[in-house]
């Protein structure tokens, strides 16, 4: 016998209030459905802490990136003065002091590209997917909380929203 697969909804609720957006936030943790994204007209530091993300490992990525390049900038800097052996004014081969700029040089660009590439794919961009759950409404005085249920709950979780005091609706499938 086979199951049949049951398949996700996405629902939002539209709120038109910061505060309460975050406290609704807080109170599905009660509740099965997932919190698939939040959409703000604005950066909101209210509901970033309602949705206690953990921290990102951006830094970690950059810093990584910069320790590389830091070694990457002496190293390149200490074969070149080996392999060409050029004697300035009677100063050693490999001098330390003037390899600090290259190594320097290297950290930034290092760290940088790091950055970069850390946030493409920790962000998993480009997100193509997530276009189809958004409310443009979101980009003007609403906030927007897309929730995914079970495909027979979707008609709970529009009646939650509503009797938190927003407005509700299911994304249809494409």
């Amino acid at each position: 016998m086979e199951k049949a697969m049951a398949t996700d909804v996405s629902v939002i609720g539209l709120f038109t209030d910061e505060q309460k957006t975050a406290a609704v936030i807080e109170d599905m943790a009660g509740y099965p459905w997932q919190i698939d994204r939040v959409h703000s007209p604005f950066p909101s530091h209210k509901i970033f802490d309602a949705l206690r993300l953990k921290k990102s490992p951006i830094g970690w990525i950059t810093l990584a990136g910069g320790i590389l390049g830091f070694i990457t900038g002496f190293s390149l800097a200490i074969y070149t003065a080996l392999e060409w052996k050029l004697i300035v004014w009677g100063k050693p081969i490999v001098a330390w002091i003037p390899f600090v700029i290259v190594g320097f040089e290297f950290t930034i660009l290092f760290s940088v590209f790091a950055n970069v590439l850390g946030l493409i794919v920790v962000g998993n961009l480009p997100d193509y997917k997530g276009l189809k759950d958004y409310d443009p409404r979101c980009s003007g005085e609403y906030f927007g909380i897309v929730a995914t249920c079970p495909e027979g709950e979707q008609d709970q979780v529009i009646e939650f929203f509503q009797n938190q005091g927003g407005e509700a609706r299911v994304f249809e499938e494409e």
